[in-house]
């Protein structure tokens, strides 16, 4: 039997998970992690630097968050990041965070693709995923995010539009680790952050 091209396309979409995480009303699929690179495993890790634990550091050429712990200590993860020119850089805050987010896009996303979707909302198919945590400088909306991914295979890659995208099962775990008011450095690997 010969595949049409949208049942090649869901099938090399269902090869990526091993089944379900239960999330209140959803099941989140479960990334078969062997298809990752498994330096993009979360894990702990020996961290120095100066900032203070509760910090999230998002290094954009490594493509690694970094969330800092006591004693010298780090929560790793693999992250994708946005295309060169669409990076935040600099530092914010977590301005809010939300469960099943909604999602529309920016004005310069539909600037750049008029054909895009213009929202979507909370579930499966919204590109925040399950979580998203807002960056903030001051009292103003970034429009960055740390958030959520359906598209797993692209973790480790410069693919967004200049949000942070995480695993969903990674991202739930961040999530739950980090408050309301923590501080996001955005850099390039061995760099000092620079304002955007």
């Amino acid at each position: 039997m010969t595949l049409t091209s949208a049942q090649q396309a869901d099938a090399d979409y269902a090869r990526w998970y091993t089944g379900t995480i239960p999330d209140g009303e959803y099941e989140i699929p479960k990334v078969d992690r062997s298809l990752l690179d498994p330096s993009l495993a979360p894990t702990e890790v020996a961290y120095s630097s100066a900032h203070r634990p509760g910090t999230i550091v998002v290094d954009v050429d490594e493509k690694r968050l970094y969330h800092v712990q006591e004693g010298g200590m780090a929560r790793r993860y693999g992250v994708a990041v946005g295309r060169q020119g669409y990076t935040l850089r600099g530092t914010g805050t977590i301005g809010r965070k939300a469960k099943w987010p909604s999602w529309t896009p920016t004005a310069n996303m539909l600037r750049l693709r008029p054909t895009m979707q213009r929202h979507a909302g909370p579930g499966l198919a919204n590109p925040l995923g399950a979580r998203a945590l807002y960056l903030y400088r001051g009292s103003q909306d970034t429009m960055f995010r740390i958030h959520g991914t359906n598209e797993p295979w692209s973790i480790g890659t410069s693919v967004s539009s200049g949000c942070i995208r995480m695993l969903n099962e990674d991202v739930l775990e961040l999530y739950d680790n980090v408050q309301v008011g923590a501080t996001v450095v955005v850099r390039r690997s061995g760099a000092a952050p620079t304002s955007a």
